[in-house]
């Protein structure tokens, strides 16, 4: 199981209360997480990538292991921590302003 948390507003966009637990086919990527979020979560596709580009948005970030994965290629492979499910996949909403 692929552990996963969502920032406040997205939890309560999605109505779930704090991490979600994926079950991801294959090799966990960006991509393959999101996708399996998305279709459990129908309510959230655009929210966290482009529906059409399916580029991460300009202020969502993706942290796991202590890194910032956001600009990495979503489909690279996650640490062994993530797909073991130890580690979790945090999206994250970036803040900004001055």
């Amino acid at each position: 199981m692929i552990r996963v948390t969502l920032p406040h507003h997205l939890r309560q966009l999605a109505n779930v209360n704090g991490e979600i637990a994926l079950q991801i086919e294959g090799q966990v990527t960006q991509r393959s997480i999101l996708g399996a979020l998305e279709a459990r979560y129908p309510v959230l596709r655009g929210t966290i990538r482009d529906h059409v580009t399916l580029e991460r948005r300009a202020f969502v970030r993706f942290f796991a292991c202590g890194q910032d994965l956001s600009l990495e290629s979503p489909d690279a492979p996650l640490p062994d921590p993530i797909a073991s499910g130890v580690e979790k996949f945090m999206i994250v909403g970036a803040m900004a302003g001055g």
